[in-house]
Parts: structure tokens; sequence; C-alpha cells
């Protein structure tokens, strides 16, 4: 059984690689330390040979029918069909059998430090399993599971943590929100930050020198270099990211921000305070009156307009007249 499960997790890896548009053409070696640190932890060879990796393509072909190819000119493979992959064929029992070992097996570490931080997504994880192992056409009548596109760049999370590690610098393309252009940058990683299923990097610039924030899903072209380049002050992401929300943080002194929130709004906004500086200042008949300390940022506003009017924000004034302005913009499309 387990040789039948790990064969069944290099099916994976070999297709994720082959979908790989950032790193096209993998090699067989490539594919085998791929599969052998996935599996043992190592690239040597010891555990995972060539002949193995062919005989996985073989059987991908056979029993998946992928369209696997090599490509000469480029000494790698490739899928013929591009928009192919592994992930849209049903699950076989073996493979749900896997999931389940392995669901079982995270059970019980969900609660050690390492996991809980993912708590919610082993929780997800265990529900889906136990309600589509026997019926997965009747649960999807049912039941529909909350789910998030991945925006990509998520392929770069390795090398970058890598990086991060041995304080290499880094060079990639990245291309601009607002233009669309991309520039080359370099700098160097770190740390690695999700925020509402988007990741970031922060990272020391070294051509604006400062600390600047890039989305992955925006990068291109990674490459890492062996240059060791240390910053002449340490970067604490603890301290970095305390007085903010989502992935903004700037220099500058946190303000005391103080809002009113209906009686409904305030039950929400007390189970999920939007930091951990959140305080209850005054509660009243029909409202709450919260404070918080914090710096100003796009995601700090975009939360309070989430609320519409359920809140008013009533210091400082700076941040009232900024949702003021907004509010008016607002009106003034549907007036």
């Amino acid at each position: 059984m387990p040789h039948i499960k790990n064969a069944l997790i290099r099916y994976r890896i070999i297709d994720r690689m082959l979908r790989n548009k950032y790193k096209t053409y993998p090699s067989k070696q490539e594919m085998r330390e791929a599969c052998e640190d996935a599996l043992y932890g190592t690239s040597h060879g010891d555990n995972i040979c060539d002949s193995t990796i062919e005989k996985d393509m073989f059987a991908m072909k056979m029993e998946h029918d992928a369209p696997i190819k090599y490509s000469r000119k480029n000494e790698g493979y490739f899928y013929e069909n591009p928009d192919f992959s592994i992930n849209d064929i049903p699950l076989s029992e073996d493979e749900l059998s896997s999931i389940r070992f392995a669901v079982n097996t995270l059970q019980q570490f969900r609660e050690v430090p390492f996991f809980q931080q993912f708590g919610n997504a082993i929780d997800k994880i265990v529900d889906r399993v136990a309600m589509g192992s026997d019926q997965e056409s009747d649960v999807n009548q049912f039941v529909s599971f909350e789910s998030a596109k991945s925006l990509g760049g998520n392929q770069f999370l390795p090398d970058l943590l890598s990086a991060i590690r041995a304080k290499t610098l880094v060079d990639f393309q990245y291309e601009s929100f607002i233009s669309g252009i991309s520039k080359p940058r370099q700098c160097l990683p770190l740390f690695l930050k999700e925020y509402r299923n988007r990741w970031y990097l922060i990272s020391f610039d070294l051509s604006k020198e400062d600390i600047i924030t890039y989305a992955l899903d925006r990068i291109s072209d990674l490459v890492c270099s062996s240059n060791i380049y240390v910053l002449p002050e340490s970067f604490d992401a603890a301290s970095y990211f305390q007085d903010t929300i989502g992935i903004t943080a700037f220099k500058g002194k946190p303000e005391k921000i103080k809002f009113e929130a209906d009686k409904v709004a305030a039950r929400y906004i007390n189970s999920q305070p939007f930091h951990h500086s959140q305080k209850i200042e005054k509660q009243k008949s029909g409202s709450t009156v919260f404070t918080l300390k914090i710096l100003i940022s796009e995601e700090l506003i975009r939360t309070i307009l989430s609320y519409g009017g359920e809140i008013e924000v009533l210091a400082p004034d700076s941040l009232r007249q900024t949702i003021r302005q907004r509010a008016k913009q607002l009106a003034s499309l549907y007036k």
C-alpha cells in the first residue's frame, strides 16, 4: 500500500511540474529530484531512480490519458494539451484512502503550535472527506464549501523561503497593478505573508533602499542568486505588522481610532476584532463604542466601509473625513 500511495503522490508532483508555465520542459532528473525531495527529504537518488519516473509517466499515459511528450529541442517533457491536468480526473479509491490517512494524522496534531494557525483549514478538509467519502455527487447537491481561486505565484514560495533563510538576493520581473508594465527588481526577501488568499513578499529593495511589499501573483522570471546581503538592522516581522491590519505597513505612529457600531455590527466586530488592540470603551442600549490603536491604512478604511452605515468613525478627524469623502463618492454613483 505505501508503494501505491507514493506512486500517486509522484503522479501529482510530475503533473504540477509539467503544468508550471514559469519553469517549462522539466527533465527526467528534475522530476526525480522533486519527487524524492517531497517524499524523502533528499534528492541524491537513493530512493527514486530515473526509471521510476519513466514508469510513472507511462502509467499516467495509460491510466489517465496524460498527453506527455518529450521535446528534443528543449530537452524536457511537456503536455501536448496545455489544458490537461491530472487534477481534473476523479480521485481513485486508493487516493481517497491516502487522503483519509493523511487527514487522520493531521487531526492528531491540530493543537500543536506549528499547526494551530491552520486549524480551520484542517477542519474543512476533515469535513469534506467525512461527507464526500462515499457519494461525491450527492454531497455536491446539498453542501457548498467556501473556496478561493489561486491567483498564482505560489510556485515561488519554496525558493523565496530558501532565500530568506540563506539571506541571499533574488531578481524578478514585477508587473504594476496600475500600468500593467513589468520592471526588473532586485531585493533581499525578508518575510512571506498570506492575506485574503493572496501571498505577499516583504523584502528590502536594493534600488529603493527600503522595505517593499510585492504580491507573488505579479512576480515572474524569479532568479535566486548565491549573493548574501545583510541588512544594517535586523527585520522583525512581528514588530513590523503589530500596528496594522492586512499587508500594508509603513513607518509612522499608530493612532487611536474610535468608532461606534450599531447593535448587530457590534456583535460581529466583538467576535472578530479588527486588531488585537481593539477594546470596548462604552456600551449603550443600541450601540457600542470601540477603540483601537493602529496605523490608518487602506485595509482599515475598506474594513470600516464594508459595514456601510452600521459604523460611524468618531476619531481621529482625519479618518472621519476620509470615510466621509469615500461615502460621498459612493453616493454620487447612486444619485
